[in-house]
């Protein structure tokens, strides 16, 4: 949707709206009255700034930053586009439209008319009617008729990230010069948004590709190690056939025990890299699908028990995610347990997770081959500023619990 490219309301006159591509959201109207005082405003301003830094997808930063700019300048559309080296747009969403008016559109836009010039100019543009200005082109058969029109870029220091414009006020009389002033300043801090937002997204890539190191690490320290195991004790157990069968049965049982944990271990690589879908379900759901998941793989009874789990940070979930597996995979690993109880719930502020088993245990103050998996798990509480306990005795079994403030 460019300024030549926003959709007109259907027949119902209902105010839906869409990010390009989404689904329709409803279309609640807010008034800005043009005469608050500043303090009003930039109370308006901090409000739709927090709505956008509660966000740390791209995508949903953009689909905020225009919602709360319609609301803030009490426009009927408005639509954000970020510009890709193609003369098209990497990102565009937009609000004030229905599925059925983009079905009607068609494509998205590319960089012609207003928004071209928008791009190259990187200026505030604000008019009566934007089919009167030179600039403007033409829309599509299907797109409303759009009058007044407010666009504002949205930039840091050395580009253009991406513009946002705004049509069709509710209220009489047009965009104003106080609304421009609300615009761009909402902007500024809106670049800061997308530019947290790219940042964010870039470090999950970089801690997958982390992630996959450490477990190609994992994989070759024990998995590879036991199948080389594996391949010499067979063929020892092969040359002693005809000369000693008591050693060689003896050899064969212990290529059948090398053989269970190397698929012990397949086991725990390959659920350790079935995706997380935190982004889809949730962290209690992603949770209770991974344990389902073990429980189905391995002899131990394993459940998963929570409270209610909402608007937790992201990096909370990874962090809580991420030390449960740990924490499960050391019971199913070392402890010889019957069962693993796995429990996550929500007292006031802070979030505790259980890792309980009723397996051999240790003495906690000793080594322990676990040294390793603990380090990573404390490592990545504290990162998350919350905290790992460790409860453990010999033939008391052993919990691991992480507390993390939400």
């Amino acid at each position: 949707m460019t300024t030549e490219q926003v959709p007109q309301d259907d027949a119902a006159g209902g105010g839906g709206r869409r990010a390009a591509g989404g689904a329709v959201a409803g279309g609640g109207r807010s008034h800005v009255d043009p005469a608050i005082d500043r303090d009003a405003v930039l109370h308006a301003v901090s409000s739709a700034v927090l709505a956008v830094t509660r966000h740390l997808s791209v995508r949903e930063v953009l689909q905020v930053i225009v919602r709360s700019a319609r609301t803030l300048l009490d426009a009927r559309y408005a639509a954000l586009g970020v510009p890709d080296d193609d003369g098209s747009f990497a990102e565009f969403v937009a609000e004030g439209v229905s599925d059925k008016q983009w079905e009607a559109i068609g494509p998205l836009p590319r960089q012609h008319g207003m928004l071209a010039a928008m791009l190259k100019d990187a200026s505030p543009v604000r008019l009566p009617d934007i089919r009167e200005d030179p600039r403007f082109e033409w829309w599509p058969s299907a797109h409303p008729v759009l009058k007044d029109f407010i666009g504002v870029p949205i930039r840091d220091p050395d580009q253009v990230l991406g513009i946002i414009f705004l049509s069709n006020k509710r209220s009489p009389g047009g965009f104003t010069e106080q609304d421009q002033e609300l615009l761009t300043l909402f902007a500024a801090h809106a670049a800061i948004a997308i530019t947290n937002a790219r940042l964010y997204e870039r470090s999950r890539e970089l801690t997958l590709v982390e992630e996959r190191n450490r477990m190609a690490h994992e994989l070759h320290d024990a998995v590879t190690q036991k199948l080389f195991s594996l391949r010499l004790t067979a063929q020892a157990a092969s040359s002693l056939v005809a000369t000693d069968p008591g050693r060689a049965m003896a050899e064969m049982d212990r290529v059948q025990r090398l053989a269970g944990e190397a698929l012990s271990e397949l086991r725990a690589v390959i659920v350790e890299l079935r995706p997380a879908e935190l982004e889809r379900h949730g962290l209690a759901e992603t949770l209770r699908k991974h344990v389902a998941v073990l429980d189905r793989l391995y002899p131990v009874a394993i459940s998963f028990a929570s409270s209610p789990l909402c608007d937790l940070r992201p990096e909370v979930e990874v962090t809580v995610l991420r030390v449960a597996q740990e924490a499960i995979h050391n019971a199913l690993r070392h402890a010889k347990a019957s069962s693993v109880q796995v429990r996550v719930e929500i007292a006031g502020s802070c979030l505790t997770l259980d890792v309980r088993d009723d397996g051999q245990g240790f003495q906690v103050e000793a080594p322990s081959p676990r040294g390793l998996g603990l380090l990573s798990m404390r490592e990545r509480a504290e990162a998350a500023g919350g905290s790992l306990l460790l409860r453990s005795a010999p033939g008391a079994g052993t919990t691991v619990r992480l507390e993390v403030p939400v």
